[in-house]
């Protein structure tokens, strides 16, 4: 008997086939009310029909205060573009912590996905991977989302400014476009306290030895030998990089070295050609003197006196867990309905009118009484 037509199924064609029969209005009915996901996790924690999943394969700390962590993703992660972030979720005491990190590997590799995540006071998520998370444990990953990114369209030089933790968008660009071969002109630019402080040290180096068209310039707050020494300025920038006026300039770091660049390329007619990326919300200035009314959150039938707080701390300290994320108005996972009063933007000072409308609620804080559909 020939068996020369017989056709076998590959691999990726079966997962298909059995995704398009766990889908069926016939497989959710079986698995009511628990979901398909939640019978298919009894198999393996990562497999899910729509959800990314990643499991975690490794940590290690390049500085005292950050986490390296590598995850595998599941096979419904489509991947990124350099310098976009992504959601991570994982569940710590009971309490479900979402917060936005943005890949620093290259867009190139599939299979995996670093992320350095800064810990500070309040980093509970990145705490938690640095000291409690295991090997194998299962997260929850968000797509890829954001418009800072490498155009489609290489441009033809780039100069890559960041500082301290917010290297890593620009890093991805950089393993990017060195992995594809790009024959621009990259000037990378990076300021940090100290050398103990630099993440991704030794590879920068490598990156910048082994490609001609790559310059590395570092610049240490604390005074130690590097290219640069001192803050950003006008004066600096064009001795260091004399033909950024040419360059598409990426740029993500914290709030005050952010301010300085973006008013150095405003004066000099720049800034359609500065991109940015902001991993750091600036400090909210909270006025609790003159905080009056009532924060009511209705679906919870709840309410508390307005601490000039932003509405998502307000609703946190009444004991509410609204889904949130970058809590720096940038991911919009907090987004809610307010159905009544005025809100203020703390990143823009307007403040709404006083009807309905969907705000988010980790960068507004109330002016006088505000009802929330929380």
């Amino acid at each position: 008997m020939s068996h020369s037509n017989t056709q076998i199924p590959s691999s990726s064609r079966l997962r298909q086939g059995a995704r398009r029969l766990l889908s069926t209005r016939v497989a959710q009915t079986l698995a009511f009310p628990h979901g398909v996901d939640n019978y298919l996790q009894q198999f393996n924690p990562r497999w899910s029909l729509q959800e990314v999943r990643a499991s975690l394969v490794s940590t290690r700390s390049q500085t005292a205060d950050t986490v390296t962590v590598t995850l595998r993703p599941n096979s419904n992660w489509t991947g990124f573009a350099a310098g976009q972030y992504l959601r991570v979720s994982v569940e710590i005491d009971g309490v479900r912590r979402t917060r936005c990190f943005s890949p620093a590997n290259s867009a190139h590799q599939r299979g995996l996905i670093e992320l350095t995540c800064k810990i500070g006071p309040d980093s509970v998520l990145s705490r938690y991977l640095r000291d409690r998370a295991q090997p194998g444990e299962v997260l929850i990953l968000s797509q890829a989302e954001g418009q800072f990114a490498l155009p489609k369209q290489r441009p033809d030089s780039v100069l890559l400014i960041s500082g301290g933790s917010g290297i890593t968008p620009v890093l991805s660009m950089l393993r990017t476009l060195t992995e594809e071969g790009y024959r621009g002109q990259i000037a990378f630019l990076h300021y940090c306290r100290s050398l103990t402080d630099q993440l991704y040290a030794n590879e920068l180096q490598e990156i910048a030895a082994r490609h001609r068209n790559v310059r590395l310039l570092r610049c240490y707050a604390e005074g130690e030998a590097g290219e640069l020494s001192g803050l950003f300025s006008a004066s600096q920038l064009r001795a260091a990089v004399p033909d950024f006026a040419q360059a598409q300039t990426f740029l993500c770091g914290p709030p005050g070295m952010m301010q300085a660049v973006q008013a150095v390329y405003e004066a000099e007619g720049l800034s359609q050609s500065l991109h940015l990326e902001h991993f750091s919300a600036a400090p909210l200035v909270v006025e609790s003197e003159n905080a009056e009314g009532e924060v009511r959150f209705a679906r919870s039938e709840r309410f508390a006196t307005n601490s000039g707080q932003s509405l998502l701390d307000q609703a946190e300290a009444a004991g509410l867990r609204p889904e949130s994320g970058c809590r720096m108005g940038i991911c919009h996972a907090c987004t809610c309905r307010k159905t009544s009063g005025r809100v203020r933007d703390t990143r823009t000072g307007q403040i709404s009118e006083a009807g309905e409308a969907d705000i988010q609620i980790c960068v507004s804080v109330p002016v006088g009484t505000v009802t929330l559909d929380i």
